[in-house]
């Protein structure tokens, strides 16, 4: 029977965001006049790494929105990620399964976005076959959608994949030319010795991600099981748009299934039968798997950060099993799951 590996934390409770009633008087106020009637429930959204205000609003007319806000002082980077992702939204085609954004609002040194809200609730570990199957799809759908972008999304101004992997996702060859040290393992396995005698191999295989990732096609950029919804339809939405870039959509479709290995299920067979993988080169999925497990496990070992304190813990688990997947597949032998402790 396929192991089942859970991660450490619960991907709906990771947040570490302020409350309705913690934001400014002022701010509040803005945010019911543009909704044209008071608030008289707010539920902050568990989910998500980051520290901005994220909540579904009711008003008392009966409208229920999504609305995100963050300080332009303090937390200039997260209100830029939200006007970035205003923009982004409003330009996806009808066939991706995304909100859409109904407005935005500078004020009280505050950016606001308020989105369609999404009457559904994130996807729980271990996946259920249903809820996943749900989530590829979507993608499947967007990936089609965006196959051929439209212009208005890629006037915009996107990063291509390949460019992102060369600068933030080459860990490995970092650590082989010992720029970089290797990710801390706190287990009585030998993880790390079995790392280093699979080093050269797995710098090898990240080297190769940019001129295997090159396309211009449109993708999420960031497909993860804590960016989906599943509504009361069963249909998945995807959320979080921000880091859209051009790249091929296996990509993502190798993201997303790293949470389907660690559920115990056939991540393979998964993604060979999905849409996206016809367009899959050679090495493509290994290379993948290789790049995403050294920017993980890296992060991981970064120390503290100005996030939800959660994202360390979620660095580890998917770079743990984006590990274990690629060493799987590659028939290495060894403990290259470390034990949660």
């Amino acid at each position: 029977m396929a192991t089942v590996r859970l991660p450490a934390i619960r991907y709906d409770a990771t947040s570490v965001r302020p409350a309705w009633a913690d934001l400014p008087p002022d701010l509040r106020a803005a945010i019911c006049g543009r909704l044209g009637s008071p608030v008289t429930w707010a539920t902050s959204v568990g989910g998500g790494f980051t520290r901005g205000f994220a909540a579904i609003l009711t008003t008392s007319a009966g409208e229920r929105v999504f609305v995100k806000a963050a300080s332009l002082v303090e937390q200039r980077h997260l209100s830029d990620w939200y006007a970035r992702e205003a923009a982004l939204t409003a330009e996806l085609p009808a066939q991706v399964a995304a909100a859409r954004p109904r407005w935005t609002l500078t004020t009280a040194g505050y950016f606001v976005l308020c989105l369609d809200a999404v009457d559904g609730r994130m996807p729980a570990l271990p996946w259920a076959p249903t809820e996943l199957d749900a989530a590829l799809a979507s993608w499947a759908g967007a990936a089609r959608a965006l196959r051929r972008p439209p212009a208005g999304l890629v006037n915009i101004g996107l990063p291509r994949l390949a460019d992102l992997a060369s600068a933030d996702l080459a860990w490995w060859q970092e650590i082989a030319a010992g720029r970089e040290a290797m990710p801390v393992f706190d287990t009585d396995s030998d993880t790390d010795g079995l790392l280093r005698r699979h080093l050269p191999e797995l710098a090898s295989l990240e080297a190769d991600l940019p001129r295997l990732v090159s396309d211009d096609a449109v993708i999420h950029g960031d497909l993860r099981l804590d960016n989906l919804l599943i509504d009361r339809t069963g249909m998945a939405w995807i959320c979080d748009w921000t880091w859209v870039c051009h790249g091929p959509a296996w990509f993502d479709t190798t993201s997303l299934l790293v949470t389907a290995y660690a559920s115990g299920l056939d991540a393979d067979t998964l993604f060979a039968r999905h849409p996206t993988a016809v367009d899959t080169p050679p090495g493509g999925l290994d290379a993948a798997l290789a790049a995403l497990s050294g920017y993980w496990l890296t992060r991981a070992s970064a120390g503290p950060t100005g996030a939800s304190p959660h994202v360390r813990a979620h660095q580890r688990f998917s770079g743990e099993t984006a590990l274990a997947w690629l060493a799987a597949r590659r028939g290495w032998p060894g403990p290259f799951w470390p034990p949660h402790r």
